[in-house]
């Protein structure tokens, strides 16, 4: 019986060696994110813009055009890109303590234009590259760098809901959290990819993929440890779904 191949590296993925610490997910999120541009044959007219911290890191895992943005600056840079550029397929690669903090106010403004582009978030509760402090997603009584006694809601207030809240404006077509620290969690993100980019080539305005994420060394915890947190801690406070789904173009 001929063996036949089921499973392979994306085209778009580099062959490169994976330098995040054991326990991240975002060499999941690459992978599927050169899934989707493989299946769309977009490679070519793909350009994404990460933010500074662990995401800046992508150019070195997609085969695409890669343009970093300054910290919080990613959808502003990417609404350049697109409107220069309508014909491409852009995306914004980018963390909680980028997105949520220092770039709130951009990816808000982005969202409610209405712009036709794609933001992947990844939300690990820190900030994961410069030491793990508090970000506006980390858990209420969690332990940071810059909150040894937890978060405290009375002096920090309370984590964002990013998805929730985006997904209340007008200019935005899609808006999904998926989690990647299991199987099933993987399978339905890979749909949430698939669609956002699809809505965006079909210029059905701002799309939004949210994903929980691991950071095993900033949590203080094995991989096991993190993957665990996820389902008793993290999900709890971020539920899972679509949280909103334009049906038509049609919506002026």
């Amino acid at each position: 019986m001929k063996l036949q191949k089921v499973f392979a590296r994306p085209a778009s993925l580099a062959e490169i060696s994976f330098h995040f610490c054991p326990g991240c997910h975002h060499g999941i999120v690459h992978r599927l994110l050169g899934e989707a541009i493989d299946t769309y044959g977009i490679r070519e007219k793909t350009i994404g813009v990460p933010g500074v911290g662990c995401c800046v890191f992508l150019y070195d895992y997609l085969d695409i055009d890669v343009c970093e943005a300054p910290h919080g600056r990613a959808p502003a840079v990417a609404t350049g890109f697109k409107r220069v550029l309508p014909r491409n397929v852009v995306f914004t690669y980018q963390g909680d303590g980028d997105l949520g903090a220092i770039g709130m106010s951009e990816v808000v403004h982005t969202a409610n234009r209405g712009e036709n582009i794609t933001v992947i978030f990844v939300n690990n509760g820190v900030y994961g590259m410069t030491g793990g402090q508090m970000a506006p997603t980390t858990l209420l009584g969690q332990q940071t760098t810059t909150s040894a006694f937890g978060r405290d809601f009375h002096r920090d207030g309370y984590p964002i809901r990013m998805t929730e809240m985006l997904a209340t404006l007008e200019g935005v077509a899609f808006a999904a959290r998926v989690t990647l620290h299991n199987a099933a969690g993987v399978k339905k993100a890979r749909k949430a990819v698939m669609k956002a980019f699809e809505m965006q080539l079909n210029n059905m305005g701002f799309t939004f993929v949210e994903f929980i994420s691991a950071c095993p060394t900033n949590w203080r915890l094995s991989p096991e440890e993190a993957t665990a947190r996820i389902d008793d801690e993290v999900l709890p406070y971020y539920p899972l779904g679509i949280y909103k789904e334009r049906k038509s173009p049609d919506y002026l």
